[in-house]
């Protein structure tokens, strides 16, 4: 993610507009030649880019409604208040464990001097709870009870004016921890419910991870992720995964780094962590963002599999941001970060009875997950990361010659530290690079003017990862980002560029992926979501209609026997499908006026004589798609007839178009 001072940094709006001129040529032939492969697409050149921002994990996509589960917040009882029912006389108090239990130190001791009235916590959730009519939620609580008597426990669920909608009970016994759990089936559907736990009868009992789940997750996994969320992501069929981030990865210190290990095993064990989105901008400060790690990087292995997406994991290369503290481990201190690098290949890919393969299989993966990529550093910069890639790359290298080893260039798609680190990580002829990972936040207009950037790349050297992309409409990290027609339909020229440039160009991902409308702290974001909603952007369905219309190899698609690049208003990019036999034609008119076009293809027998044409556009450039109209923006599909070795269409303005069309 770009960082705090990008703010600073005023992009223009980019708006498109159209000319007369144009159109001074009519029925314009665009020549594709269907014989002459320019480069094979990889599988996992369209996929996800995944960091805990905008609430994205805790709040999001983790189904967990309950916010601060186990008091573990620097405020203990944040998210949380006491009640108090009839002439319930009592304490309720935080306790620390602390060394007893470093993962989750703190618990809730709950005391009732009497059976008269009841002593209650409310939990307000992630800006509330969603929760709809007939569904079921699962409830749990680790609890112990301290003395002769049993403190009983009554769930509630209510709505946003406090009316009962749902009611569950239970009685933990024994003075020992143990889970239990109970069920309860909401009555309404209400965005802001809030959970009530009353605890009656007289005597201490202590509670700690008290969480609830809907019963519908994804896969139906207890304890799982969103299914709504996931599927606007199984709908995409993404080449790959990368997670956790982002600047996550690096943290504001290297004490508030992601660190893979404290987010495997027992959920109850991972050491919660403060967001470093929290108090990053001004505009949105988040005093409650933490990450509980209940996603963690077993789930985005598995997340990954359920996808049929390449996991794509980033580490921390001894580096915090160098927008915040810019904190190094000394050179000579490096051992244990590149043994977490080791140790999560072992992880990932090592036997069932490895040390770390081992703890896999416990979680309930015997089998590999099959990692081939890994990333050292998130968006690093200078001769320290230099430094510091050769001592991972050295390690990695000896021990794990397979796996393909990510760097990066840095926040800018241009600059000095672009420069320095694009030329040094290409020379250096004695390290591996395979490929080299760039970003670029910018306004519409320099996506546009861009699509030809891996032109003159060279075709011998490291592969490119676009990791992390989106057009600004306003500026860098402003909070008035749009996901605007304007902004996606520059992407979408963009991308034939992307897509023209297979042989070099590897893997893409669009960033951020999710946004919560109460809880965002960055603009603009591919997927918006609220506590029962989700929609995708125009964005999203642009990167949907290029992923889901990938193709196999690429061919020339020309004007004037010149790759189509702007001409005109028109971008386009041409790819066959070799397990499906069709031609795949993507086609830009970022023009105000429609293109007559014939698209003559060349290098086969014929064609058959039907195909489809997929559209996505709009008059409106500024048009958003929204939780009120989430299809404002959306493909409509229809069937063309062919003519011979011929397609004649009307492409019309500010439009996305891809057609495939079956070879002889």
């Amino acid at each position: 993610m770009r960082k705090r001072f990008l703010t600073v940094l005023a992009l223009s709006a980019g708006i498109i507009t159209g000319t007369s001129n144009s159109f001074a040529q009519k029925n314009k032939v665009f020549t594709v030649k269907a014989n002459e492969v320019k480069a094979e697409v990889q599988p996992t050149m369209w996929g996800l880019f995944f960091e805990d921002i905008n609430l994205g994990a805790d709040g999001g996509i983790y189904a967990e409604l309950v916010k601060n589960r186990s008091f573990e917040f620097d405020t203990p009882m944040m998210g949380w208040k006491e009640q108090k029912e009839g002439n319930a006389a009592g304490s309720m108090l935080v306790h620390n464990r602390g060394a007893e239990n470093l993962g989750n130190p703190r618990f809730l001791r709950v005391k009732l001097k009497s059976d008269d009235g009841s002593l209650g916590l409310t939990n307000e959730g992630f800006r509330g709870m969603g929760v709809k009519k007939g569904d079921k939620y699962n409830f749990s609580v680790l609890a112990r009870q301290q003395g002769e008597k049993s403190v009983a426990l009554t769930m509630e669920l209510v709505d946003a004016e406090g009316k009962k909608i749902g009611t569950a009970t239970l009685t933990p016994e024994g003075k020992a921890w143990k889970k239990y759990t109970a069920s309860i089936t909401a009555t309404d559907t209400d965005q802001k419910a809030k959970l009530n736990i009353w605890a009656k009868g007289a005597g201490t009992l202590d509670m700690d991870m008290i969480s609830l789940f809907p019963e519908n997750t994804w896969k139906n996994r207890p304890n799982g992720l969103r299914a709504d969320m996931v599927q606007l992501l199984a709908d995409m069929k993404p080449g790959f995964l990368r997670f956790p981030g982002g600047c996550i990865v690096e943290g504001r210190t290297l004490d508030e780094r992601f660190q893979w290990k404290k987010t495997v095993g027992p959920v109850e064990d991972r050491e919660l962590l403060v967001n470093r989105w929290n108090t990053e901008f001004k505009h949105r400060h988040t005093p409650d963002y933490y990450q509980t790690f209940g996603l963690g990087f077993f789930e985005y292995f598995q997340l990954s599999e359920d996808l049929g997406a390449a996991p794509v994991p980033i580490l921390n290369a001894g580096m915090a941001c160098q927008f915040n503290t810019g904190e190094l481990v000394p050179l000579d201190q490096l051992t244990p970060f590149v043994q977490d690098a080791l140790d999560l290949i072992e992880f990932a890919n090592g036997p069932a009875d490895s040390e770390w393969g081992k703890l896999r299989a416990s979680m309930g993966h015997p089998a590999p997950f099959n990692m081939k990529y890994l990333g050292v550093g998130n968006e690093q910069w200078g001769e320290q990361y230099i430094e510091r890639y050769k001592v991972f790359e050295k390690a990695l290298q000896e021990k794990h010659p397979e796996i393909k080893l990510i760097t990066t260039t840095g926040p800018f798609p241009d600059g000095k530290e672009f420069d320095y680190l694009n030329t040094t990580l290409r020379g250096m002829k004695d390290h591996k690079v395979d490929i080299i990972d760039e970003h670029y936040y910018r306004a519409p207009e320099w996506f546009r003017e861009n699509v030809t950037r891996y032109d003159s790349y060279d075709r011998k050297g490291p592969k490119i990862f676009a990791g992390e992309y989106a057009a600004q409409s306003v500026a860098i990290a402003s909070p008035d980002n749009k996901n605007n027609w304007n902004a996606a339909l520059s992407e979408a020229a963009f991308m034939t560029g992307l897509e023209r440039n297979a042989d070099v160009v590897v893997m893409t991902s669009y960033a951020p992926l999710f946004a919560h409308a109460e809880g965002w702290q960055w603009t603009p974001d591919m997927i918006w979501v609220d506590n029962l909603r989700a929609y995708g952007t125009p964005n999203y369905q642009v990167q949907k209609l290029f992923s889901t219309n990938v193709g196999t190899h690429v061919v020339p698609v020309l004007l004037n026997k010149k790759p189509v690049t702007g001409q005109d208003g028109a971008f386009a990019s041409a790819t066959i499908d070799r397990n499906t036999n069709e031609l795949i034609l993507k086609v830009i008119n970022t023009s105000d006026k429609a293109m007559q076009n014939e698209f003559a293809v060349e290098g086969v027998k014929k064609l058959a004589a039907q195909g489809t044409h997929t559209v996505l556009r709009s008059d409106n450039l500024n048009q958003e798609n929204s939780f009120e109209h989430p299809d404002a923006v959306s493909p409509v599909q229809k069937q063309i007839s062919v003519s011979g070795k011929s397609i004649k269409l009307d492409l019309q303005p500010y439009s996305v178009n891809v057609i495939r069309v079956k070879l002889s």
